[in-house]
């Protein structure tokens, strides 16, 4: 008799509560019934085998088939993700780090910024050594082998038995291989090691990757022995096959590439319930299909691609309040479900609080006493057989009801509207126990579909994942084409997802990203992605993950502390009462006060300047040292103070990879030997992004232990060097030289001459392609007296009040209030507007002589949950031209395609500060982060008259300083120079 054949597959998704499987026949996936064989719900078990035992022989015997016939078990968890939010001592061993990074990186060390418990829990050891590559592939060291070799024993002699090695530019590196050149050594020096090298977890961003490996290698001894209690209930039911694990982007991974890598699974779950959802309508829809997840307490809403896979999230995931840039489902939730509670009244609403679990015990309609969607929807639609409906007859009149789904229609329209990624209406697919609440008809949604089996779709989409690789990669365009290099791509991903078990003749190119790179030469960035199906026929049988040598013990190690300084414990601040430390007309710069800056700082970016992110990192750092960061009033300046003044210049892709080093410190050495003469004080050449906390890290330095003046050459940011108000001034023929350029890896540029600081700058960025494209600069200091004529005063203060105002809002729960207490911060009503509110619908860019210029649009409407559109007086759309910065605010007309811009269109323009904050949390939104669904308030605010008292400023700061020679200048409001906060609390 001939052998039955392989055709059957299982799903199972083993979640927190509920264990879901399903039995599907591929081949009859076009049939009314979808090929769905069967399918189970059980609870999950203390021991996952065996609620997985149960729902795989619970199928079977339903469909009565043969176990010969399946062709393999795909399950989804949520066990591996749990044991680090739940920060479990028994499931999270603790790793070293190994970095290849030469001189760079330093002031960052591993897990610098995770919460304290997590770091402490994981973090056994660290070190940096010589390594790394520049973005064009060359190097920065070369390997010592015998520093690795030595640091591997003190790893051995502290008993740490998971390793990570990650090395500057790694996910590039294919010649040197430092990274898989150094893991040979550490399992040399330690056998039987778990060592991880970054590259195989993650792609490029320096810290983000480094935190996704540290967290894979914490689990790898768990993630081995879970896999095993997977695979053991498989065999004892005398399946024969493949048991394989989804991964986040919809995906699976073979049992023994999962024991590897149990970090890609983290995000599985939604993946799955969307990747079924799908299924259960194939045929219908040929289109990218939102799908909301509605379950007891919330919706989760992601968008299916065209292509099959949930969109991604743009550039980073969190988990556990450690930052990570690996593959994760673009997933937004908000507090609706069938448990959520209801509370009429003069406005009714609709949780977001939830009876969750207890439903069925709660509610009303099962004879509780809590009022819940589940009751107000069974109450309204006789269709919906659930509980007992007579005893929600009368929970709500008629009005009521209609406010109720109103509220829950608006709720999900919202959302929903936020997540697509154009203004066209998409379908919609409602899946989950909670489903029920929502309407038949949605705003911006072309249909609304509520599949059948939707209950089980997360154990669907598992049985359905296919395979897929990514290929992220920087590559020279000068000799071969995007076009050739894109097709040598492409097969390198193609090879790589055959390689995870694709077959050859199903896998497909899903995703083309190509980046050209800053101020980099024929450089560009390509992001590849292949998918296909599972290739049965290579893999009859799983062959098991086996066992490490001392596995059981990897977990059961001492607590030992990190290598390096101890990290503080954050204490909420009592914002009302907080008093910054000033003494002596000078301000003691306190981790509070830090935090606050940096927020003003990036909304004083006005789009650009880049996120001060890791300057605020290094800078507390610095602080928690023993570091003193002192900030004067330059009221107070002697006549023949000198003040200096320095930051940093270089490509963003650059600069998420190699972290600094001291090439800012480097370069104001340098330039000291130039001068012979030292700064006696430092200022920020502009405070909006990065660039505004570098003259604190430079003055707090113990090279140079000088105040920070309260000012810089901006009062914002621009995207030149010449678009500063010494400049302005022009009481010199030139400001910007003598100059040092530094690159931190020993490579120096002085210019002692220039012919005008428009030239210093074109020069600046021309070297900047053969350094490393990420320099430090410093420029000659400046005398006190010129410093009192020229500085935009008191912007540290105005950061400091922004970033209050902003901290205050969120510990409040008044950020939907948010933009108005900036505005009290900036002066009031007539100093700063906001000027637009709405979502961000339209988004270009383009790399012109390596700046970013772009433009997008903004269309008005309701930002919060209080607010409604009709309410909304934003109607119609806004552009913002930017060039690296915001430029300009202006509404458009019906013929905006055809004409320029009028001027009586124009809301504000520069040098009158726009900036975009997210109306979600009050962060600023910076021009790299413009998509497409962002809910955004837009605000104005007056620029300082060191810009608008003189045609001069107004010609470098203003519309013709970006080439908008045909607008003019008008002021917004009346600018109202910042309170310093010097003057405001000094105890003397």
């Amino acid at each position: 008799m001939a052998a039955k054949s392989k055709h059957l597959r299982i799903g199972v998704d083993v979640g927190g509560t509920n264990t879901d499987g399903a039995l599907i026949d591929p081949a009859r996936a076009s049939e009314p019934d979808k090929g769905i064989l069967a399918w189970h719900k059980t609870a999950t078990t203390a021991d996952p085998s065996d609620g997985i035992n149960e729902a795989i022989a619970a199928l079977l015997s339903s469909a009565s088939v043969d176990p010969t016939q399946v062709a393999s078990v795909t399950i989804g968890t949520t066990h591996f993700v749990n044991a680090v939010v739940e920060r479990d001592a028994d499931r999270l061993a603790k790793v070293a780090v190994i970095r290849l990074c030469g001189p760079f990186s330093k002031h960052v060390p591993p897990c610098v910024d995770w919460p304290d418990n997590v770091r402490e829990l994981v973090l056994g050891y660290y070190v940096l050594v010589d390594g790394g590559l520049e973005v064009d592939g060359s190097l920065i060291r070369e390997i010592d082998e015998e520093e690795v070799r030595r640091e591997c024993r003190a790893i051995r002699d502290l008993g740490i038995r998971s390793v990570v090695v990650n090395g500057v530019f790694s996910p590039i590196d294919t010649v040197e291989r430092q990274e898989e050149r150094a893991a040979e050594i550490v399992r040399e020096e330690i056998p039987g090691c778990d060592v991880v090298c970054s590259k195989e977890v993650a792609n490029l961003g320096f810290l983000e990757r480094e935190n996704a490996a540290i967290l894979n290698a914490s689990i790898l001894a768990f993630a081995r022995r879970t896999i095993r209690s997977f695979q053991e209930p498989v065999h004892r039911l005398g399946l024969s096959c493949p048991v394989l694990i989804t991964q986040n982007d919809g995906t699976v991974l073979s049992g023994e590439a999962a024991a590897r890598l149990p970090i890609r699974t983290f995000s599985s779950g939604p993946t799955n319930s969307m990747r079924g959802a799908a299924f259960l309508v194939q045929g219908q829809l040929k289109e990218a299909v939102m799908v909301v997840d509605i379950g007891g307490t919330t919706s989760d809403v992601g968008l299916l691609l065209a292509n099959g896979f949930p969109r991604q999230q743009a550039a980073y995931s969190e988990l556990a309040g450690v930052r990570m840039n690996f593959s994760c489902p673009d997933i937004k939730s908000i507090g609706l479900g069938g448990g959520s509670i209801v509370r009429p009244g003069a406005h009714l609403t609709v949780g977001p609080d939830s009876v969750g679990y207890r439903l069925t015990k709660d509610a009303k309609v099962f004879g509780g006493d809590v009022l819940t969607a589940t009751d107000c929807s069974v109450s309204a639609d006789p269709s919906i057989k659930i509980g007992n409906r007579d005893l929600v007859a009368n929970v709500l009149n008629e009005d009521e009801l209609g406010e109720f789904k109103e509220v829950v229609k608006h709720k999900l329209e919202k959302i929903i509207d936020t997540m697509k990624t154009s203004p066209v209406d998409l379908p919609v697919l409602l899946v989950g126990g909670g489903a029920v609440i929502a309407p038949d008809g949605l705003k911006g949604a072309s249909k609304v579909l509520k599949p059948r089996w939707s209950e089980v779709a997360n154990a669907i989409g598992a049985a359905m994942a296919g395979v897929s690789a990514v290929v992220d990669t920087v590559k020279d365009t000068e000799k071969k084409t995007t076009t050739e290099l894109l097709e040598e791509i492409k097969l390198q991903a193609i090879e790589k997802a055959v390689e995870a078990g694709a077959s050859r003749e199903s896998v497909k190119i899903v995703e083309v990203d190509t980046l050209p790179l800053q101020y980099i030469a024929n450089k560009s960035r390509f992001i590849v992605r292949a998918a296909g199906d599972f290739d049965y026929s290579r893999t009859l049988a799983d062959s098991g993950v086996p066992e490490a040598p001392d596995e059981h013990e990897a977990v059961k190690q001492h607590n030992k502390p990190a290598k390096g300084r101890g990290e503080q414990q954050k204490t909420e601040v009592d914002i009302a009462t907080y008093r910054p430390d000033v003494r002596d007309r000078t301000w003691y710069i306190s981790e509070t006060d830090l935090e606050w800056i940096t927020i003003g700082c990036y909304i004083l970016g006005t789009g650009g300047g880049g996120s001060p992110y890791s300057s605020m990192i290094r800078l507390r750092q610095m602080l928690r040292s023993g570091a003193v960061v002192r900030v004067v009033n330059p009221v107070d300046l002697a006549d023949d103070a000198l003040v200096g003044c320095g930051g940093g210049a270089g490509s963003p892709t650059v600069g998420i990879e190699k972290l600094s080093g001291d090439e800012m410190l480097e370069a104001q050495r340098e330039l000291a030997g130039v001068c012979d003469k030292a700064p006696t004080h430092m200022i920020a050449i502009e405070i909006g992004g990065m660039n505004g906390l570098q003259s604190m890290i430079l003055g707090a330095s113990s090279n140079m232990d000088v105040p920070t003046v309260d000012g810089d050459w901006m009062g914002r940011a621009y995207p030149t060097k010449w678009q500063t108000t010494p400049v302005v001034f022009k009481e010199r023929d030139i400001i910007w030289s003598p100059v040092a350029v530094a690159d931190g890896n020993g490579n120096v540029v002085l210019m002692t001459k220039a012919t005008s600081d428009l030239q210093v700058e074109k020069i600046i960025r021309a070297s900047l392609a053969q350094m490393g494209s990420s320099v430090g600069c410093a420029d000659a200091p400046v005398t006190g007296a010129e410093t009192k004529r020229w500085v935009v005063e008191h912007t540290i203060s105005q950061s400091w009040r922004i970033g209050r105002a902003v901290a205050n809002a969120r510990q409040s729960n008044r950020v939907g209030k948010v933009a108005e207490a900036i505005i009290d911060e900036c002066g009031g009503s007539d100093a700063a507007k906001v000027l637009w509110k709405g979502k961000i619908v339209g988004v270009e860019r383009t790399l012109r002589m390596g700046h970013i210029y772009g433009e997008l649009i903004i269309e008005g409407g309701a930002v919060t949950d209080e607010e409604t559109d009709l309410d909304n007086p934003f109607q119609g759309k806004i552009k913002i031209p930017f060039k690296n910065e915001n430029i300009a605010a202006i509404r458009m007309r019906d013929d905006d395609n055809l004409a320029p811009e009028r001027q009586e269109d124009v809301l504000a323009i520069v040098p009158d500060l726009i900036s975009l904050i997210d109306a979600q949390n009050g962060e600023a939104i910076g021009t790299p982060e413009y998509r497409y669904g962002l809910l955004v308030i837009v605000l104005g605010i007056a620029a300082s008259n060191r810009w608008t008292g003189t045609q001069r400023g107004i010609k470098i700061g203003g519309p013709e300083g970006f080439g908008f020679d045909h607008l003019q200048y008008q002021p917004l409001g009346k600018f109202v120079k910042p309170v310093s906060v010097i003057d405001e609390f000094d105890t003397r």
